[in-house]
């Protein structure tokens, strides 16, 4: 699943079109590298997302295309 796509089905960030432009922006990282929005999101990356003053770090748990809103919080876990 493209990266743009994880993090709208995930609920990280709200809208696609956001998470397109962060990425385009060079604010999020998987596994330690600038990703794209095209990059393909596998369980167990680490993606690293800068908005602002706020970092988030997480950890992919599982990828799915469709999830229900109380799930979504159960494919990443957040890392320190």
């Amino acid at each position: 699943m493209r990266l743009d796509k994880y993090l709208k089905v995930a609920r990280i960030i709200k809208r696609r079109t956001v998470a397109n432009d962060a990425c385009d922006a060079g604010k999020v990282a998987v596994n330690g590298k600038v990703a794209r929005a095209s990059y393909d999101v596998k369980e167990g990356d680490v993606v690293e997302i800068t908005l602002g003053e706020k970092t988030i770090k997480f950890k992919v748990t599982s990828v799915k295309e469709v999830v229900k809103k109380e799930e979504a919080a159960t494919m990443y876990e957040y890392v320190n």
